[in-house]
C-alpha cells in the first residue's frame, strides 16, 4: 500500500519541495509622492510621513465633499489638491507638479532610483498580487495597459518586460531588458523626509545677491533656502534636543526673497535695453555678466535702484501677510538674512527705516506709494509743457495717456505711483517718471537750501561727531559717481530682531561712499542685532568692527565654532605647530643671550629684562585673555556684541585659497555652522532660552 508522502510525491512530481504555508495577504501600505522636475527628467520626491498620512487621511474623506480637497503639506508652503492631484507653491511662482498615491515602483538596470507607477496600474498590479498569494499560483503573466508584461514570480521577485509576442518566450537580449518591480515603500532605498512641527517660533527672510543662480550647482533662491531650512531643522534635533523633546520649541521658518525675477523681467524691459547693445562675440560670457555683474551697476542707478529696494521691501511685506493668513497663532519675532549684494540692500533699508515715534506717514505711504505733495514746488523756467519734460526723459510714449488725463506738468508733479499705476503705465516707466519728477524737484532753488529729510538725518548719524573731510557729502542727494543714489525707502511691516548678512560688501560700499567710520552710538532704527559672517576666503566679503573701534584697536573677527563642537582638526594642528615653533624659537633667543650676556650683575638682570620680554610677545595668550578679548565692546549696532564672525574652512581649502574662493562666496546656503549661528541668535534673545 502507498504512504500518504508517496501519494503526494506521485502527485505533485519528484521535483516538488515541501514550504511553509503561505501568509494571508495584507493590502499594501500607500505613500504620497510628488514629481520634481530635475534636468527635464522627471524626479519622483516622497512626502514625510507626517504629510502622507494627512493626504491619505483626506483621500479617505474626499469622496464625502463636492468640491476639492486642500491639503497643506511641508510646513504649509505647499498646497496639495487631493482630487487633482496637484501641488502648488504658496509663497513663490512656480509650476505646478504633478501628486501620486503610490505602492508599486519600478527600476531598469541602468536607473539610479525607483518610479512609481500610476495609481491604475498599481491596482492592477496589487489585485493581480493578491490573487496569487492567495491562490499560491506564481510564475503568472500580467499585460499592463502600456504593452508591457509583468511576470510574477513570487513574492520578492517581480519582473516586467517590454512588449513581445506571448506566444513566444523573451529572448535573452529581451530578459536583460527587464525591469525590477517593488511592491510598497519598505521595499525600495528611499530617503524619506523628516517632517516639520507645527509650531513656527521664528520668521526668517533670505534676499539673494546678484544673478539668478546662488551657488555653484547654479539653483536659484528657493532650493538654496530649502537645503538652509533643511540643515536648521537637523540642528534643531541635534543640539537643542532637551528642549524639543519637551515640545516647548518649535521649528524656524525661512523664505525665499526673489528680487532679479522682477528686475529683468518684461515689466522693466531692462534686458531688452542691454541685449541691443551687447556685443556678439564671447556671447555666453556677456550674457553671464549681463545677468549677474550688472546687478552692482543697477543697484547704483537712481531708477533702478528703487525699483530693487520696492521690490524687496514689497516681496518681503507679501511674503509676511501670507505667512500669518497661513499661521495665525504665531508670536514668534522675524530676521533678516542678506546674501552679498543683497547684504546691502537689507542695510540701506534697515537704516532709512522709521521707528513707531518717527513714522507720520499716511496710510497710503506706508503701502509703499509716494506722495510727492510734501515736496517743494518746482521751478518750471526750465520746461514749457508735459511733452517737453517727458521727451527729455525718453518717456514721450505715455504722453497721450496723460493728455488724455488731463495731466499737465505740473499735475504731474501732484501724482503718486498709485495714481500712475491707475492710468495703466507699467512698473518699469512708472518708476521712472517718479523719479525723473523727483530729479526735477530736487534741481528747483527751494530744494538747494539745505535742508536734509529725515532718511537723510538717518544715514548722517552713521558718522561719528568729529567726521572726516568726506562727510560733507549729503548722501540723500548724491545722484552722481558710485555714491548713494537719492531714492524713497519704503518700510517693512515688520520691526525684525536681527539682520545676518552673509559674504557681504556692506564695509566696501561705505567705504567708497566716503564712510570712514561708524558712529559707536549707531544702531539701526528698528532691528537690534547684526551679524556680519563670512568666509576666511570669500573675496567678496569685508569686516565690519574695524570700521567702529579705534583705528589702533586691532581685534580678529570671531571664529565661529564648528557645529560638532570644536575647531577643524587642521586648524588644530596649525595653531599646535605655530605655538611650538613659538616656543622654540622663543627657546633659542633665552639660549643665545644667555651666551651673549657678560656676567655682571647690572647687565644680567638688564639681559633677564630683554630675554623675557620677545617670549613674552610670542607667548600664546591665556583662555582668559582671550575670552576678555573676546568680550569687547563694538558700538550698539549689535548691542554691544562682536559683529564679526568668521567660518572655519574646509582641510582641503587650506591648500589653496585662490582655488576655492569663488566657491567660499557661495558656500552659506549649505554651511551648517552659520545655520547653527543662526539658530543660535533667535533662539538665544527669542522666547525660547536655549544652551546647546
Amino acid at each position: 500500500m502507498i504512504s500518504v508522502v508517496e501519494l503526494r510525491e506521485e502527485v505533485r512530481g519528484p521535483d516538488w519541495i515541501m514550504i511553509e504555508p503561505p501568509e494571508p495577504y495584507e493590502p499594501v501600505q500607500q505613500h504620497w509622492f510628488y514629481n520634481q522636475k530635475t534636468d527635464g527628467r522627471d524626479c519622483w520626491q516622497p512626502f514625510s510621513k507626517e504629510d502622507s498620512q494627512r493626504l491619505e487621511d483626506a483621500f479617505a474623506r474626499a469622496g464625502e465633499s463636492e468640491g476639492e480637497v486642500i491639503i497643506a503639506t511641508e510646513g504649509r508652503r505647499y498646497d496639495v489638491c487631493i482630487k487633482e492631484r496637484r501641488r502648488y507653491a504658496v509663497y513663490w511662482d512656480q509650476t505646478s507638479s504633478e501628486v501620486r498615491r503610490c505602492s508599486w515602483f519600478h527600476k531598469g538596470s541602468k536607473e539610479m532610483s525607483y518610479t512609481p507607477h500610476t495609481e491604475d496600474i498599481s491596482d492592477l498590479l496589487e489585485d493581480a498580487y493578491m490573487i496569487a498569494v492567495t491562490l499560491e499560483e506564481w510564475k503568472r503573466n500580467l499585460e499592463l495597459p502600456t504593452g508591457e508584461t509583468v511576470i510574477l514570480h513570487n513574492p520578492k521577485l517581480m519582473t516586467q518586460h517590454p512588449n513581445y509576442c506571448r506566444d513566444f518566450p523573451p529572448s535573452p537580449g529581451e530578459r536583460t531588458q527587464a525591469r525590477t518591480l517593488k511592491r510598497g515603500i519598505e521595499n525600495i532605498p528611499v530617503e524619506i523626509p523628516q517632517g516639520e512641527p507645527d509650531s513656527v517660533d521664528h520668521l526668517v527672510f533670505m534676499v539673494h545677491g546678484i544673478g539668478p543662480a546662488c551657488d555653484l550647482r547654479l539653483r536659484g533662491i528657493v532650493q538654496c533656502v530649502n537645503e538652509f531650512r533643511s540643515a536648521s531643522l537637523t540642528l534643531i534635533s541635534s543640539h537643542f534636543s532637551s528642549t524639543v523633546d519637551q515640545e516647548s520649541i518649535g521649528r524656524v521658518e525661512f523664505l525665499p526673497v526673489n528680487w532679479h525675477r522682477v528686475l529683468h523681467g518684461e515689466t522693466t524691459g531692462v534686458d531688452r535695453d542691454i541685449e541691443r547693445i551687447t556685443l556678439p562675440s564671447i556671447s555666453r560670457l556677456r550674457q553671464f555678466c549681463n545677468d549677474t555683474v550688472l546687478d552692482l551697476f543697477f543697484y547704483n542707478s537712481a531708477t533702478y535702484c528703487q525699483t530693487i529696494v520696492d521690490t524687496v521691501a514689497s516681496e518681503i511685506n507679501r511674503l509676511h501677510s501670507i505667512f500669518l493668513l497661513r499661521h495665525p497663532h504665531f508670536s514668534g519675532a522675524v530676521s533678516v538674512v542678506g546674501h552679498s549684494l543683497g547684504s546691502l540692500i537689507l542695510f540701506d533699508l534697515l537704516t532709512n527705516q522709521k521707528t513707531g515715534s518717527e513714522s507720520s506717514e499716511p496710510e497710503e505711504a506706508a503701502e509703499h506709494n509716494e506722495d510727492f505733495s510734501s515736496l517743494p514746488d518746482l521751478d518750471c523756467n526750465s520746461f514749457t509743457s508735459l511733452e517737453e519734460a517727458l521727451k527729455n526723459a525718453g518717456l514721450e510714449e505715455h504722453l497721450r495717456v496723460l493728455q488724455k488725463e488731463q495731466v499737465d506738468l505740473e499735475a504731474l508733479m501732484l501724482c503718486s505711483e498709485r495714481d500712475l499705476k491707475e492710468l495703466g503705465i507699467p512698473l518699469g516707466p512708472r518708476k521712472k517718471i517718479l523719479n525723473y519728477v523727483k530729479k526735477l524737484k530736487l534741481h528747483a532753488p527751494a530744494a538747494q537750501t539745505g535742508k536734509h529729510s529725515q532718511k537723510s538725518s538717518r544715514l548722517h548719524s552713521l558718522i561719528q561727531e568729529s567726521p572726516p573731510t568726506t562727510s560733507a557729502v549729503d548722501y540723500q542727494h548724491f545722484d552722481v559717481g558710485i555714491g548713494q543714489v537719492s531714492i524713497d525707502y519704503p518700510q517693512l511691516a515688520f520691526h525684525p530682531q536681527a539682520f545676518f548678512a552673509f559674504g557681504s560688501p556692506i564695509g566696501m560700499f561705505l567705504t567708497v561712499r566716503g564712510l570712514k567710520r561708524i558712529d559707536p552710538n549707531y544702531s539701526f532704527p528698528t532691528c537690534r542685532s547684526f551679524y556680519n559672517i563670512f568666509h576666511p576666503f570669500d573675496p567678496v566679503a569685508y569686516r565690519i568692527e574695524p570700521m567702529i573701534l579705534p583705528p589702533d584697536m586691532d581685534v580678529p573677527p570671531m571664529l565661529m565654532p564648528h557645529h560638532k563642537g570644536r575647531k577643524r582638526m587642521h586648524l588644530e594642528l596649525k595653531e599646535g605647530l605655530t605655538r611650538v615653533g613659538s616656543d622654540l624659537l622663543g627657546s633659542l633667543r633665552t639660549v643665545w643671550q644667555s651666551f651673549s650676556q657678560l656676567p655682571t650683575p647690572a647687565l644680567a638682570e638688564g639681559g633677564a629684562t630683554a630675554a623675557a620680554s620677545p617670549l613674552t610677545e610670542d607667548m600664546e595668550t591665556s583662555p582668559v585673555e582671550d575670552e576678555e578679548r573676546k568680550e569687547v565692546k563694538v558700538g550698539r549696532l549689535n548691542g554691544g556684541q562682536r559683529i564679526d564672525y568668521v567660518l572655519q574652512e574646509k582641510p582641503i581649502e587650506s591648500f589653496n585659497e585662490y582655488l576655492f574662493a569663488i566657491q567660499s562666496h557661495l558656500c552659506y546656503w549649505e554651511s551648517e555652522d552659520t545655520a547653527l549661528l543662526v539658530l543660535k541668535e533667535i533662539y538665544g534673545n527669542g522666547p525660547h532660552k536655549s544652551s546647546p
